[in-house]
C-alpha cells in the first residue's frame, strides 16, 4: 500500500511544479534580473577532460539565482498582499534577492535573521531596502519567528526554497543554459533546500528527457543526500558552502527530486575551496562557496564526466573578503607555492645566516620567520625556527626540504589539512 501512496504524493507534488511554470516565469521576470552568460572554459575542460560550460549567476546584481524565484514569486502576489508586504528567514541571498526586487516594486519587505548573522549581511540587505528583524540564535528559531510576524501582521510568508513559484524562478537558470547551448547533456546543480536544482531538473528533463541531472551537496550538509539515499550521514559544521547549508531540506523539492536526479554527490571542504580558487585563477571570476561546489564535483569525480558536455551553476559570489583572502592563501599552500617548515637551530650566532642561504641557493622567498626556545624538545641550547616561505611550485618546494635536511637540519613542514 505504501508504495502507490508515494507515487501519488509525487504526481500531485509535481503538479505543482511543470515545465511550463518555468517558461511562464521567464516571461515574467524577462528584462527584471540579469540574462548571464553561458560560457564555454577551455582550460577546464582540459582539466576535467568534459567540455565545460558555466553559467554565471553570480553576475546577478545581488550576485546569486536567488533574484529569480524572489521576483516570480512576488510577481504572482495579488495586490492586497503585495500592500500588504512580504517576509522570509534568511541570511543569505534569499534576503538579497527579495528586499532588492520588492522595494523596486513597491512591496515592503521583511527579512527575519538570526542574531549571529554576520553584521555584514544585515547591512547588504538593508542597502536594498529590506527590513531586518533580528531573532534567535539560529536560522530554525528565526524562521519560527517569521512565521509568527507572518500570522501577527498579516504579511506573506515567501519560502527561500520549498515553494513552487520560487522553484519556477530558479529554473529559468536552466532554460537559458539550453537556449545557449541546446545540446549540454549533463547538468550539475547544487543542492541545499533543492529549489534551484528542482526548477533546473524540471524544465531540464522536460526540454531533453535524456540529460543527465547530477545534484551536489556538501559534505557536511548532506540533509538531501541522507532522505533520498536513505543514509545517516552526521550534518553540521562550518563550511564554506553556507549557502547550501540546510539541515532540513524541502518537502516539495525532495519529493520531486527524489525522481529526477541521475547522480548525487558530495563534496569536501578542500575540494570547495580548490575549486573556488581554480575559478578565480582560471576564469577571473569570484563565486561563494556554494557557487564553488558544482566544478568541485567535476574535478572530484572526473570519471563521471569525462567526454561529457556539462553545464555548471556558478550559483553566487558572495563571498566575505577575509575568508576569500584566507582561501585563496591556503590554496597556495596546498598548491605548494607557499609552506611553513619547523626546522630545529643551534641557539647560536650565524645559525640562521646558514639556513637563509639554502634558501637562497633554492631561490626560495622567505616571508617571515619566528624562533620557539620554549615549548620545544630541543635541548636547552637549542630552538625551532618557523619559516613562512613562497616558492614556484611543490618540486621547487621539495628540493629545498631535500637540501635543508641533507645539511642536517631537523625540518617539518606544517599541514594545511
Amino acid at each position: 500500500m505504501e508504495q502507490p501512496m508515494l507515487n501519488i504524493a509525487e504526481e500531485l507534488v509535481q503538479a505543482l511544479l511543470t515545465a511550463e511554470d518555468v517558461r511562464a516565469a521567464a516571461g515574467r521576470i524577462m528584462g527584471k534580473v540579469v540574462r548571464t552568460p553561458t560560457l564555454y572554459s577551455t582550460t577546464l575542460s582540459a582539466i576535467t577532460g568534459a567540455d565545460v560550460w558555466l553559467k554565471f549567476e553570480n553576475l546577478q546584481f545581488t550576485a546569486a539565482y536567488k533574484e529569480r524565484g524572489a521576483l516570480n514569486a512576488l510577481l504572482l502576489l495579488d495586490e492586497e498582499r503585495k500592500s500588504r508586504g512580504v517576509i522570509a528567514a534568511s541570511a543569505g541571498n534569499h534576503a538579497q534577492g527579495l528586499s532588492y526586487h520588492g522595494t523596486r516594486l513597491g512591496v515592503p519587505v521583511t527579512i527575519v535573521m538570526p542574531r549571529t548573522t554576520p553584521t555584514v549581511k544585515v547591512m547588504q540587505t538593508e542597502s536594498v531596502g529590506g527590513k531586518v528583524v533580528l531573532e534567535g540564535e539560529s536560522f530554525d528559531e528565526a524562521y519560527a519567528h517569521a512565521r509568527k510576524l507572518e500570522g501577527e501582521l498579516g504579511l506573506t510568508f515567501i519560502h527561500p526554497f520549498d515553494d513552487p513559484h520560487v522553484a519556477a524562478g530558479q529554473g529559468t537558470v536552466a532554460l537559458e543554459m539550453l537556449e545557449d547551448v541546446p545540446d549540454l547533456d549533463t547538468l550539475v546543480l547544487p543542492i541545499g533546500g533543492g529549489g534551484l536544482a528542482t526548477g533546473m531538473g524540471t524544465v531540464a528533463r522536460a526540454i531533453n528527457p535524456d540529460i543527465r541531472l547530477v545534484g551536489v551537496e556538501a559534505q557536511l550538509y548532506p540533509s538531501m543526500y541522507n532522505l533520498l539515499k536513505g543514509t545517516s550521514l552526521p550534518i553540521g559544521g562550518d563550511t564554506l558552502a553556507e549557502g547550501i547549508a540546510v539541515f532540513a531540506p524541502g518537502q516539495m523539492t525532495s519529493t520531486v527530486l527524489r525522481g529526477l536526479l541521475d547522480e548525487f554527490l558530495l563534496v569536501s571542504e578542500s575540494g570547495i575551496e580548490s575549486a573556488l580558487a581554480l575559478l578565480l585563477q582560471i576564469e577571473k571570476t569570484l563565486v561563494e562557496g556554494a557557487g564553488a561546489t558544482g566544478l568541485a564535483a567535476v574535478m572530484a569525480n572526473r570519471e563521471l564526466f569525462t567526454g561529457r558536455k556539462i553545464g555548471i551553476v556558478l550559483s553566487g559570489g558572495n563571498i566575505d573578503t577575509r575568508l576569500l583572502a584566507n582561501v585563496l592563501l591556503r590554496d597556495l599552500a596546498r598548491s605548494g607555492r607557499l609552506a611553513r617548515l619547523k626546522i630545529g637551530l643551534q641557539d647560536r650566532a650565524g645559525a640562521l645566516f646558514k639556513v637563509a642561504k639554502v634558501f637562497q641557493e633554492h631561490n626560495v622567498n622567505i616571508i617571515e620567520v619566528f624562533h620557539q626556545r620554549i615549548f620545544t624538545h630541543l635541548p636547552a641550547k637549542g630552538l625551532v625556527t618557523e619559516i613562512e616561505c613562497e616558492a614556484r611550485d611543490k618540486e621547487q618546494l621539495d628540493a629545498l626540504v631535500s637540501a635543508l635536511r641533507r645539511e642536517g637540519y631537523e625540518v617539518r613542514q606544517v599541514e594545511t589539512d
